[in-house]
């Protein structure tokens, strides 16, 4: 298995500087190089694989299209009140464009509008803003992303039996953790996946959904809220996780139980989670691209600047990725996230 673990990061290494050189030469060579432009990239946090595979792209484009790429995130992606001042900064600083990928649908709602009335465009990345000002939003669809999600965990239990939904919330207030049913705490990424999953799941008579819990940016609390779930509910049959840190936890927690009765599906493509695809923790996850996610936004950042019409919305896709298919030509561009 060790032989296995280590070919696999190699070749999935190999490929990310296939997808990087493959985003150099994909470029419109109308775009002007001959001016640097000062791009600010704001991010929901500072750590993660998810969020420095994202700055990865950004920096690749930001090395094409002579961009001065500053990069900012608070420490939690809780912290929403950091965010905002983060962006009234970039708008002190006189960014030329401000890319946002924000942690409160509404809560960074007005900085943006600020942030348009000073003439400084707004690329929205990962997570929409409430903000008719934004130029553009690049990302997946997380209503489709949760659909996936139940879809699989729905067919690995056969069409019945208890689920549970670790979900991530991005407000200020930590909400009750015993809570259900969709609730927009603060970021649409998570609403809408969670409203995915939970309208999926309707469809069948005998799955039931007994609680969603909502984890901070802490695998310790994921795990924590994993552990009672799991005591809440002995019958528990499934548990879904709808981001890269809410999947860490819960991992580690089922990969100690005594039981393999619980069958998991996350979400991203880090590392571990790999890790715990190849021993049968977790039977499938879904992946977006976050290094696409990056580059792309930089890119129409740039385009904007240049007076270019860009799309309103650019669509990047998901992907349900196992042990499967994971080796698939086609998804391995996808699996290079082994960013330290």
């Amino acid at each position: 298995m060790k032989s296995v673990r280590v070919w696999l990061t190699v070749l999935l290494c190999g490929v990310l500087w296939i997808s990087v050189s493959s985003c150099f030469n994909a470029s419109p060579a109308y775009i002007s190089t001959s001016k640097t432009r000062n791009i600010h990239l704001i991010v929901k946090m500072n750590k993660g694989d998810y969020w420095n595979t994202l700055k990865l792209g950004a920096e690749a484009a930001a090395k094409e299209f002579n961009v001065n790429l500053t990069f900012k995130a608070p420490d939690s992606e809780s912290d929403i009140e950091e965010q905002v001042v983060m962006v009234e900064d970039s708008i002190q600083e006189k960014a030329d464009v401000i890319i946002l990928a924000a942690s409160s649908y509404m809560g960074l709602a007005q900085v943006v509008d600020q942030a348009a009335y000073s003439r400084i465009p707004v690329i929205s990345v990962d997570a929409e803003v409430g903000s008719a000002k934004v130029r553009t939003y690049v990302g997946s669809n997380g209503y489709e992303a949760g659909q996936k999600s139940a879809e699989r965990l729905i067919q690995l239990l056969q069409g019945y039996g208890e689920i549970g939904i670790i979900n991530f919330t991005n407000s200020s207030l930590t909400p009750d953790s015993g809570k259900t049913g969709s609730i927009d705490y603060g970021a649409r990424d998570a609403d809408e996946r969670e409203k995915g999953f939970l309208n999926y799941a309707a469809r069948f008579p005998n799955v039931k959904v007994v609680q969603i819990a909502y984890t901070s940016s802490s695998t310790s609390d994921a795990e924590n809220l994993t552990r009672e779930m799991l005591n809440k509910y002995p019958q528990l049959r499934g548990i879904a996780t709808l981001n890269e840190i809410a999947s860490q936890g819960a991992a580690r927690v089922i990969q100690g139980l005594d039981r393999d009765s619980v069958k998991m599906i996350a979400f991203d493509s880090s590392p571990s989670m790999m890790e715990s695809l190849q021993d049968d923790t977790v039977q499938a996850t879904v992946i977006q691209n976050p290094f696409s996610n990056g580059y792309l936004a930089v890119k129409y950042a740039v385009e904007a600047l240049e007076g270019m019409d860009i799309p309103e919305r650019v669509d990047t896709g998901t992907k349900l990725i196992d042990l499967e298919n994971m080796l698939w030509p086609e998804n391995q561009k996808l699996l290079f996230p082994f960013v330290r």
